[in-house]
């Protein structure tokens, strides 16, 4: 078993490789056991759900946002989930640290916040969007 510490967006996250059997790898995230889906054996996690919902109704994984170039001034998702909310509308000024958006990621909620202070000169996704790691989210200027 591997394990280690991770930080994302300001929030730790414990995560243990338990094991890894054809393309379903077995984890645990803070204490929560999941089953992820890999690219291949031992090759990155393209996808996590709770371990009793990998064959629950949810959009298959090439239905989310794709991810897109890298854009000046774009806030991108960190991480493959579905954006739950969207905390400013365009025209706003935003503050360095302040939220953006709310990307619901293995179940867990995680708040997009800005990286400089900025307006919000376009807004990409709406709530309810799954979204790919990297997708931008919007564009401040």
């Amino acid at each position: 078993m591997s394990t280690y510490k991770i930080k994302i967006n300001s929030r730790d996250y414990e995560v243990s490789i338990n094991s890894i059997v054809g393309n379903k790898a077995s984890v645990c995230v803070n204490g929560r056991e999941y089953e992820a889906l890999v690219e291949e054996p031992a090759g990155p996690v393209v996808a996590a759900r709770p371990k009793n919902a990998l064959n629950a109704s949810s959009a298959p994984l090439n239905e989310a946002v794709p991810a897109t170039p890298a854009v000046a001034g774009a806030v991108t998702s960190p991480l493959p989930g579905v954006i739950l909310s969207i905390a400013v509308k365009e025209g706003d000024k935003v503050s360095r640290g302040q939220k953006l958006a709310v990307l619901e990621a293995m179940k867990m909620e995680n708040d997009i916040l800005a990286p400089q202070e900025a307006t919000v000169k376009q807004i990409l996704v709406h709530s309810g969007d799954s979204v790919k790691e990297g997708t931008q989210l919007l564009i401040l200027g």
